[in-house]
């Protein structure tokens, strides 16, 4: 990306919106919960469990700047799957008071953007590039917004967003999905995340508005 000062107010901006839980410009096992199964694991969905607290509450510290290690143990606060287990797909977030989470995939990294559980400023947000294996900076990041889950029956969690560094392998990857006709406007940046697009990847998990 060019013009290093603009683009360094917008990924701020990405992590305001997404630290206050705005819509950001942006079961357990394969295959299984996908976009249109409306399976439950949470009760009511209504975004805290019996003891008070948001479903998708996370206990992991995170120091922020940096992603950290993934690493045995840590859970989707999404899905309760272990992230380490998944090097292809699985993302992170540090919100600014030393607290984060870890995600097996983007698809519930999504789903925690639009339905926060802590009012804290996230301060980075991380996900794996689909076309290379690395870790990116998920507010520069490029996501195709890929539908059709009968494509893929064996992904995890049953579909997720192609997340992509540079713009460019994103619309390559456009004619690579057979499954259904994709144009430029199915790339999307972060900011462009709302509930609207978190629910085709985790609507059965999202809690209620």
């Amino acid at each position: 990306m060019t013009g290093g000062a603009r683009d360094f107010a917008t990924r701020r901006r990405v992590l305001e919106l997404a630290g206050t839980g705005i819509a950001v410009g942006v079961a357990g096992c394969l295959g299984e919960n996908g976009p249109g199964d409306e399976h439950d694991d949470h009760g009511d969905d209504s975004g805290a469990d019996s003891d008070g607290e948001h479903q998708y509450a996370t206990h992991l510290e995170h120091p922020g700047g940096e992603p950290i290690e993934f690493a045995n143990g840590q859970r989707c606060p999404v899905c309760n799957m272990q992230p380490a287990d998944y090097p292809n797909w699985q993302s992170q977030l540090a919100h600014d008071d030393g607290t984060g989470a870890a995600f097996d995939t983007p698809g519930c990294l999504f789903a925690y953007l639009v339905a926060p559980p802590t009012d804290a400023a996230i301060d980075g947000v991380w996900v794996t590039d689909f076309e290379t294996g690395q870790l990116v900076d998920a507010t520069e990041a490029h996501f195709v917004i890929v539908t059709d889950d009968s494509a893929v029956p064996e992904e995890v969690m049953g579909l997720n967003p192609r997340p992509f560094a540079d713009r460019e392998d994103a619309v390559a990857y456009l004619e690579e999905w057979d499954a259904e006709e994709l144009t430029e406007d199915d790339v999307i940046g972060l900011e462009d995340v709302d509930r609207d697009v978190a629910a085709i990847y985790r609507g059965n998990r999202l809690p209620d508005e």
